[in-house]
């Protein structure tokens, strides 16, 4: 037992007031007796013992009522099993991704914990709450109250080890009890890796019933056929024993097509034809799973030719003019003594064709045009001056060429991962027929290769930066030299390359990906772009190029939506923004790798057991009810007992 005041048991020494007081009313007397009161002598003889045991009983409960009084001033305890750590910091981690959406036995998993949280808190405890998305440092529940209950979902994944970091740079002098409450979805061990254990994490696992979800992934157009569009929109289902579901197309938020898809496979593609013109609109779905990817926002500008110029002899550049057709780009060639150097900032993508020798004033130029956004692909010409090209390409990038090889090579492997080719083939081709050159240059590059030759060198590769990307071939691939001209390759390369940035398809950006976006406009250096939707209004990061502005977007917007970008009052291009998508298996809740971590069944459980393990055993309030206790047997010893 320990005390509080341990001081006040000095008073224990008044204990001896009441005993001096109790011997002095022993004292003994002799005592005469007057003959008219001799009669008496009888009856005081019987009364005599029973007063004694009236003032021993007296002066044991004024003892007893002194002594109680006395320790519960000192207010004595038993110190708590955990008591070491009673003066821990706490903080609580609440997820609020989409996946805690999902609903539990007592509704959404998410509101569930916020309500446990506001019912179950106590006032006088100090936190810290941490979300995805918000921070609130040593505060209570009180001030948090309205902040929770307003408590949104966050397009940003569940990231623990990323909020683990966040609480180890909140600097303090005392231990930290953690408590985690997420569903577990997309957590993995790396994450883990970050949590101490001397912060003592704990778990609280809220579980979702009903794990069967449906989400829209993506939408693309699969084709044009004249004047219109076949676009396909990609569906994930993710469970089993999936209802029909209805999917819905609305452009403008006008419902134009509707249909019911059996979901037997776990992707699935559905193709729905629309008018070729400028679209702005959402497909949407109804299941029982999450909400959030039950929408998928989508934009289409009107198409704008691509402006490309290729450089180099015209009977080398025939092939060129057939990829680049005139339903879609603005192409035309020039040789070196024809260009007119004023015309390049208005491309979007220039080809160096074989040229033998670069100038240093092209070379200057084209450094400008791609560092403000435009493609350069670039063709060597045999008779190259290996010195020249490689003072050519330093402007770029790590990439060398060294010595020509005379020798025939065949060209047999596609990275499908490269930008180049993604989303180009709908499976990997392993077995087609190879093209091949008579003679190439080797190539020394720390950029992927995007088609390599048998032997593993680099046939293409390209150098990509944020704005813009330069290609390059590792041999000239004129009808001579190769037959790379008559490869199915051919197209979708040389078209990939040309467009990388560019926006003539489908708008579709995912929140939080920093990826950035390019709008073709003209504005003058003070100009300043602004997305505005029907709920919110931001202005993204932007900078101006030379026919373009590019755009940068990071967390913004907050929610998904259809957005368009003015440029004051005056409008340029329609944009779309959705969530991302990684939320929506709910089956990959990850909970085996918790086995070395304390996991609570609930939040209440959580408190009551903070509340036990750690709040001393104070008993100084049973020595004031045993003080009265005595008190009142004093005053019935004093009235009752004769």
């Amino acid at each position: 037992m320990h005390f509080k005041h341990p001081e006040i048991l000095y008073f224990l020494f008044l204990l001896i007031v009441p005993i001096l007081v109790h011997l002095f009313q022993l004292r003994h007397f002799k005592k005469e007796y007057f003959t008219n009161v001799r009669f008496l002598k009888a009856l005081s003889i019987q009364t005599r013992k029973s007063s004694k045991i009236k003032k021993w009983l007296l002066l044991a409960c004024r003892l007893l009522l002194l002594t109680c009084l006395i320790f519960a001033f000192s207010q004595p305890f038993f110190e708590s099993q955990d008591s070491k750590n009673a003066t821990n910091e706490l903080y609580i981690i609440l997820d609020n991704s989409f996946s805690m959406q999902a609903k539990g036995k007592k509704g959404e998993l998410l509101k569930r914990a916020v309500q446990e949280l506001l019912e179950e808190t106590p006032e006088n405890v100090n936190f810290s709450l941490i979300t995805n998305s918000e921070n609130y440092w040593n505060t209570d529940i009180k001030s948090v109250r309205s902040a929770l209950q307003n408590l949104k979902y966050s397009p940003t994944p569940f990231q623990l080890d990323n909020i683990m970091a966040k609480i180890k740079a909140h600097k303090s002098a005392f231990n930290k009890d953690i408590v985690i409450i997420t569903d577990a979805v997309g957590l993995d061990e790396k994450q883990l890796k970050n949590s101490d254990a001397t912060d003592s994490p704990s778990f609280i696992i809220p579980k979702a019933e009903q794990k069967n979800n449906v989400s829209i992934d993506s939408v693309f157009i699969h084709k044009t056929v004249e004047n219109f569009y076949e676009i396909s929109v990609q569906i994930s289902s993710y469970g089993k024993n999936f209802n029909p579901i209805p999917i819905s197309l609305y452009n403008e938020n006008k419902l134009i097509a509707k249909t019911i898809t059996t979901l037997d496979t776990k992707k699935k593609n559905l193709s729905f034809t629309i008018p070729k013109q400028s679209f702005h609109g959402y497909f949407s779905i109804v299941d029982n799973g999450l909400s959030y990817d039950n929408t998928f926002f989508f934009s289409i500008s009107k198409t704008k030719k691509t402006n490309i110029i290729s450089i180099g002899e015209l009977a080398k550049s025939n092939f060129l003019s057939r990829i680049y057709t005139s339903e879609e780009f603005n192409y035309n060639n020039y040789t070196l003594s024809t260009l007119d150097y004023n015309k390049l900032e208005e491309q979007d993508a220039i080809i160096l064709n074989e040229l033998d020798e670069i100038p240093q004033a092209l070379i200057t130029t084209l450094n400008s045009f791609v560092e403000k956004g435009g493609n350069l692909i670039v063709i060597p010409s045999a008779i190259s001056s290996i010195t020249n090209m490689n003072s050519f390409l330093s402007n770029f990038g790590n990439l060398k060429f060294s010595s020509l090889e005379n020798r025939e090579k065949l060209i047999t492997k596609i990275n499908f991962n490269h930008p180049i080719f993604h989303s180009v083939f709908e499976n990997k081709v392993t077995n087609f027929q190879y093209p091949k050159t008579k003679k190439s240059f080797v190539i020394s590059s720390s950029s992927p290769a995007a088609l390599s030759y048998e032997d593993q060198s680099v046939f293409l590769t390209s150098i990509a930066n944020s704005v813009s990307a330069v290609s390059f071939f590792a041999a000239p691939i004129n009808i001579e030299n190769s037959n790379f001209q008559q490869s199915p390759l051919i197209v979708p390369t040389f078209y990939k390359m040309a467009m990388h940035n560019q926006n003539n398809g489908v708008n579709a950006l995912i929140i939080g990906n920093n990826n950035p976006h390019f709008i073709e406009a003209s504005l003058n250096k003070g100009a300043i772009l602004t997305a505005k939707g029907l709920d919110e209004q931001f202005i993204p990061i932007q900078q101006i190029l030379n026919n373009k502005v590019k755009m940068t977007f990071n967390d913004y917007p907050i929610q998904a939506g259809n957005f368009s970008i003015y440029n004051t009052k005056e409008w340029i291009e329609n944009i779309s923004f959705n969530y991302n998508r990684t939320e929506s298996d709910l089956a990959s809740a990850n909970e085996t790798i918790l086995s070395d971590y304390k996991t609570i069944e609930s939040i209440p459980s959580f408190f009551d057991t903070l509340q036990t393990d750690r709040t001393d055993n104070q008993i100084w309030k049973w020595f004031v009810i045993f003080a009265l206790l005595f008190l009142i047997t004093e005053m019935a010893i004093i009235r009752f007992v004769k």
